[in-house]
């Protein structure tokens, strides 16, 4: 085959995981080339939270937080179980620390130790109650340029629809009235004080959650000069002695030959977007519409790596979370207002049937568990009373509380749509929603006498560090539990969504893709949901997509360059 151009490296993907590895791979004498698809650069990861989970990181240490290799894999062996080759567990155990620090020193990516973020089973043997999971620092759009209008933006709306926080603010505007007003006060002052964006009518120059992740590996890319080719997408591997020496890809309507002389990285994501994959693969009910991936997420890499005889593995499984549907079809993730007090999620029956508090992934698979013919939970409903309308945030940053924004100043379309429904009894909302009235009308006042005694019988809802990171420490006893007793009470329909799939092309512990019988496949690499997710059908932490993305992508460059050794 005649090639059209040829690099050391191509890279598949923009998203942290594909970026890192670039970032390797050129630091290590390579040439790299990375191409997206989309016209927009950043991937799920630009989308998301950004938080990545690293054990025995230096940050967490520094912090008082004591870590080890040997607490991170007990921990991690008894949430991920024996369904991952403990190579890939000890891998990444060993590499995350090191990826982490490499790039605080060698790019303009940095990192804040989340302390009170606690694993998401801190309780286990292991579990740490903070600090493993970090939180990108906030870096100006403008250390991209021109670049900056086409990083993918998340889809959810920004404080008072001007600014982000990030995951630690956040953290600190649920925990503390007085705090909340502080750091709205002071984010509001330097986003007006910015005078060049607000009279050229920009958005807020400072990046956080995962526009800053990408912000920061944009940045550092540029500084290297490393290109990233968009609207350009990937037909098919080329293989040679059943090694992968090229890829075809799609360039301005053109196919290019690019030869790859030391390999092929597939960062491009899952299949969440791909409703005959996820029909094919998933449970049911299932499809693409509930999925907060970007549209883009089609299966591509996956169905490429396929194509050479790749193995796959943890096809039926996703980074599942609690999604609502916003008038206009869009979902939109709900992780911080199920674990507030004062609502309740119900099936058809009216009945609850999981910790609402309990880790997003859990919540969702619970949703599944419940789910039968005679009282559906897909789809399920929250239910919440006006005190929580009051007080609490309902979406990121949509409709905030009614303390803020009253019913009569949300946008008609909420309600117009049937988004958000409002009932002046428990029986009249249920009547609005289809769930049997006598049912919720039961399950409410049993619900209120756990809120009362603190104590959950049913699903032990405020017991774990995690379910109290997102609470209101005002409320008594249980900072999780508040009975649903003022009306107006309201509802909104939630499904089983998920941040993207995690199912993909099986790799061993040095991110090289591996056939169906077991052999690796020379010269291909995968990483994040392109591949089989290195924490299986489980969730350890915060950080955990965007974490073993960019440590495997990491790996996948080191490997590339001949230096898996070290």
């Amino acid at each position: 085959m005649s090639w059209d151009q040829s690099v050391d490296f191509l890279v598949v993907g923009s998203g942290g995981g594909g970026m890192t590895a670039a970032l390797m791979a050129h630091d290590l004498g390579l040439e790299a080339l990375v191409i997206e698809k989309d016209a927009l650069f950043g991937g799920t990861t630009a989308m998301s939270g950004g938080v990545i989970w690293v054990p025995d990181n230096h940050l967490m240490k520094a912090a008082g937080i004591n870590d080890s290799r040997e607490e991170a894999l007990q921990y991690l062996r008894k949430v991920v179980g024996p369904d991952v080759a403990s190579d890939r567990l000890e891998a990444y155990v060993d590499h995350a620390p090191k990826m982490l620090r490499y790039l605080e020193q060698h790019s303009r990516l940095r990192f804040n130790a989340a302390t009170q973020y606690a694993d998401y089973y801190a309780e286990l043997p292991g579990g740490k109650p903070g600090g493993r999971s970090l939180d990108p620092v906030p870096i100006s759009l403008r250390t991209i340029g021109d670049e900056q209008d086409f990083i993918r933006t998340p889809t959810g709306e920004r404080v008072l629809k001007r600014f982000m926080i990030s995951a630690i603010e956040a953290h600190h505007i649920m925990s503390s009235s007085l705090a909340q007003t502080r750091i709205i006060l002071k984010r509001l002052l330097m986003y007006y004080l910015d005078v060049p964006y607000r009279l050229a009518g920009k958005r807020d120059a400072r990046m956080t959650l995962g526009q800053a992740l990408i912000t920061s590996l944009r940045a550092s890319l540029l500084d290297r000069k490393v290109p990233l080719w968009r609207e350009t997408g990937l037909e098919s591997l080329v293989t040679e002695n059943g090694r992968v020496v090229g890829a075809v890809i799609q360039r301005a309507g053109k196919s290019v030959r690019i030869e790859t002389r030391k390999g092929v990285l597939l960062a491009a994501g899952g299949f969440a977007r791909n409703t005959a994959m996820r029909q094919q693969y998933q449970q049911a009910p299932i499809g693409g519409d509930w999925t907060n991936a970007t549209p883009f997420d089609q299966g591509d890499g996956i169905r490429a790596g396929q194509a050479v005889g790749a193995a796959l593995e943890f096809m039926h499984c996703a980074w599942w979370t609690p999604t609502f549907l916003l008038p206009d079809g869009s979902p939109e993730a709900l992780i911080v207002g199920k674990s507030m007090p004062g609502c309740i999620f119900v099936n058809k029956a009216g009945r609850r049937f999981v910790n609402e508090a309990a880790p997003y992934e859990d919540v969702v698979k619970g949703q599944y568990a419940a789910n039968d013919q005679q009282a559906p939970s897909i789809p399920c409903f929250m239910v919440f009373d006006a005190r929580y309308r009051r007080e609490y945030t309902l979406g990121n940053g949509r409709i905030l509380p009614g303390k803020m924004m009253p019913d009569e100043r949300v946008p008609p379309v909420y309600f117009e749509s049937g988004f958000l429904q409002k009932g002046e009894t428990l029986r009249h909302l249920a009547g609005k929603i289809g769930v049997d009235p006598e049912g919720l009308e039961t399950e409410v006042a049993r619900f209120n006498r756990f809120a009362t005694s603190g104590i959950d019988e049913d699903f032990h809802r405020g017991e774990t560090l995690q379910d109290r990171y997102y609470s209101d420490i005002k409320v008594k006893p249980n900072p999780n539990l508040a009975p649903l007793l003022e009306p107006p009470f309201y509802a909104t329909t939630i499904y089983p969504g998920d941040l993207g799939t995690k199912g993909g092309l099986k790799c061993d512990a040095r991110a090289r893709v591996l056939d169906t019988s077991g052999a690796v496949i020379p010269g291909l690499y995968a990483t994040g949901n392109c591949s089989g997710a290195v924490m299986g059908n489980s969730y350890p932490g915060a950080g955990s997509t965007i974490g073993p993305a960019m440590t495997f992508g990491y790996i996948a460059a080191r490997d590339a360059a001949g230096r898996h050794d070290d």
